[in-house]
């Protein structure tokens, strides 16, 4: 069944934060999955997967994280119609790109997220556990989702994340302790991002918290940004893995 779809305007202190949402066509009390974009900005490609998320019987929330400098998206081709990964672009403008994601940080995905919980409660949605996906930076957001919303975020995603495990500010890594139920994490082999160091230090920490149960894998041959179908690195067969262990993920604590 084709999920339903719209366009919803959520306050937050901030403004107004467009979102793209999809849910089944029937029933209600479904539960929320919010999925964090990339530093790309909302396009068609996210969309698809939140109809995806929808098609397994989820709300699924789509906010533009971005909403603050206004309706960003950044695109750029290859010479065969493909999206461009980013570190085949010039530095200038991944530099340009950077400084809108780094601005993605802790206290604002707090903001937001629970501006959509508040919204929440006049949709069709559970108030039961939720979860969140990330990709990119988004996949950044969702270690900040599970850590600032354990008790409701149960479920939650990190795909080819970044800055997961390092000395910047907005790390990722620091409150993991405080994280319940599951996490998953998909990385790509050719990853920079996915770094031995880094993984290390996410097991590590994973494994000093009872409370939360963490998966990782590492897909081999893939790079950053593998899971997007529009990527002129997209790998099909890690990204199905991933959708197998996230699904399976949603099921266990969502349901």
């Amino acid at each position: 069944m084709t999920p339903v779809t719209d366009s919803l305007l959520v306050q937050t202190p901030s403004g107004s934060m467009d979102c793209f949402v999809a849910h089944p066509a029937e029933g209600s009390d479904f539960p929320l999955v919010v999925l964090l974009m990339d530093i790309w900005g909302l396009r068609e490609e996210l969309f698809e997967i939140a109809r995806r998320v929808a098609g397994e019987g989820y709300f699924c929330v789509l906010p533009n994280l971005f909403y603050r400098h206004g309706k960003l998206r950044f695109e750029h081709r290859t010479p065969d119609g493909k999206a461009m990964s980013f570190d085949k672009l010039p530095p200038d403008i991944r530099e340009h790109m950077r400084a809108y994601a780094h601005q993605t940080v802790r206290e604002t995905v707090r903001e937001d997220v629970a501006a959509i919980l508040t919204a929440a409660k006049s949709w069709p949605v559970s108030d039961g556990p939720a979860a969140s996906i990330g990709f990119c930076m988004g996949g950044r957001a969702a270690f900040y989702v599970g850590q600032e919303f354990p008790e409701r975020f149960r479920a939650n995603a990190s795909l080819h994340g970044t800055q997961l495990a390092t000395d910047k500010p907005f790390s990722a890594h620091t409150k993991i302790n405080a994280m319940r139920g599951e996490m998953y994490c998909g990385h790509g082999e050719l990853d920079d991002q996915a770094s031995p160091a880094v993984l290390d230090t996410l097991k590590r920490l994973f494994q000093d918290n009872p409370n939360v149960e963490y998966r990782a894998i590492v897909h081999a041959g893939a790079h950053h940004g593998y899971s997007m179908p529009d990527r002129d690195v997209y790998h099909r067969i890690a990204t199905e893995q991933d959708w197998q262990e996230i699904f399976a993920m949603l099921k266990r604590q969502l349901r």
